[in-house]
């Protein structure tokens, strides 16, 4: 996911996006620890960097709406 598409969204579709990432990441991880077969090993790495992207977003919406 590219960061202007997640720049485009407001508060509630970013917190709904980050809970369902971290639900993803959580189950490929737990996938990945228990030795079962992981289809995509790099999803974990582009679930992890989405996570990140995604936060980003938040943290300068909290802080542009803070400054006006």
């Amino acid at each position: 996911m590219k960061y202007t598409e997640i720049e485009g969204m407001d508060k509630g579709e970013l917190t709904k996006k980050l809970k369902d990432l971290r639900a993803e990441s959580f189950e490929l991880g737990m996938r990945n620890t228990m030795g079962q077969q992981v289809t995509n090993p790099m999803m974990i790495r582009t679930l992890r960097r989405d996570t990140a992207r995604v936060l980003t977003a938040l943290k300068q919406k909290q802080t542009s709406g803070s400054k006006k």
